[in-house]
């Protein structure tokens, strides 16, 4: 039976590593189904390589005449294609945006760079952090010590799967009105920026210190940032507004000095970080959650990888789910007629049948 509100939608996708199956992953979780072209060589991964879950996958040898010709009888009747391969190695195999197109008018050919299609750094080797870095969000984030890598979420997640997955939905919006395929060009380093609009916005206004460890949201606002507790682990504090500043207070007894002024006072955000500091460390992490966790304090506990699946909210939400005994994120977002739901844990080798299914429709 068809599940998701991408059923029935045929994606190619060129195995590879990072954004691009991460971008796959969601779709084929939405109910795409996704062929994965992988090398003859290319070992199935096991079933903790969640990003792979949901393919079916064929192994061709594009440099071989049989192997092309059943990549462009695939690609004849795909809807989508996907690859993130450094510029110019598709046209090198026969199989760029225009010579795809040219079999498939209706193509949307999704492409997942670092760099960008051109530009002076398009051939160079890269990754999340250096993308992060040249788009200024790496700038930001960090504390007066200096820039901490936050993770791949920037560069590779949310500026280039999240982009390009966003990218090849709108453009298969804008086909049903043309009849026309086109070139999806998602780079990182342009997704990263993207991500960093509202600090543009604030700068432009003055509102935002280009340094970090100076603004509301960057650690140096006492109401934003994180305290560690008796036991070594952390809370994570972020009432904002002032409504839900004043709840925190009340809750921790109104303690002197930390007025609502505090807000908007930054000669005194040093003091009152110091004072909120001494005050979370009376407790442990969970003693502060029980406390706050829930209220209008805005604050919940720092939880780790292996914790936060035992969360309460987490559990009622089945926020994570067991999957070949698995635990792993469920599929989001969610949909109220044409619920998602995750698929096979790593890639079906019965891409064959299926292309033999494509060429049968």
């Amino acid at each position: 039976m068809a599940r998701g509100a991408l059923a029935g939608l045929r994606i190619i996708e060129f195995a590879g590593i990072g954004p691009a199956p991460f971008a796959a992953m969601l779709l084929a979780d939405m109910g795409a189904e996704v062929l994965q072209i992988a090398r003859p060589d290319a070992h199935r991964p096991p079933a903790t390589s969640l990003l792979e879950r949901g393919r079916h996958r064929l192994h061709l040898d594009m440099k071989s005449e049989d192997g092309r010709e059943r990549c462009g009888q695939a690609i004849e009747r795909a809807d989508v294609l996907i690859e993130g391969y450094r510029p110019g190695v598709m046209e090198r195999l026969g199989f760029g945006p225009d010579q795809a197109l040219s079999l498939n008018p209706r193509l949307v050919y999704g492409r997942m760079t670092g760099w960008g299609q051109e530009g002076p750094l398009a051939s160079a080797a890269g990754h999340d952090i250096t993308y992060a870095a040249i788009s200024g969000a790496l700038h930001a984030i960090g504390d007066e010590r200096g820039p901490v890598p936050p993770l791949n979420l920037i560069g590779d997640f949310g500026g280039g799967a999240l982009y390009l997955a966003l990218g090849v939905c709108a453009a298969l919006v804008e086909r049903q009105r043309s009849g026309r395929g086109q070139m999806v060009d998602a780079a990182m380093v342009d997704g990263a920026a993207s991500l960093m609009t509202l600090y543009y916005g604030q700068l432009a206004e003055g509102r935002w210190k280009d340094e970090r460890h100076a603004n509301i949201l960057d650690g140096a606002a006492p109401y934003y940032r994180l305290y560690e507790c008796a036991d070594g682990k952390h809370i994570a504090v972020g009432p904002i507004e002032p409504q839900f500043y004043a709840c925190l207070c009340a809750m921790l007894g109104s303690p002197p000095g930390l007025e609502r002024a505090s807000l908007t006072d930054h000669d005194s955000w040093p003091a009152q970080r110091q004072q909120l500091a001494d005050i979370f460390r009376r407790k442990s992490r969970d003693e502060w959650a029980a406390l706050l966790s829930g209220t209008d304090a805005c604050v919940a506990p720092v939880l780790s990888l292996e914790e936060a699946p035992a969360h309460e909210h987490n559990r009622a939400r089945a926020t994570f789910i067991g999957r070949d005994g698995i635990i792993q994120p469920n599929a989001a977002p969610r949909f109220s007629r044409t619920p998602s739901a995750l698929a096979d844990a790593s890639p079906i080798e019965d891409g064959a049948a299926l292309l033999s299914r494509w060429l049968a429709d």
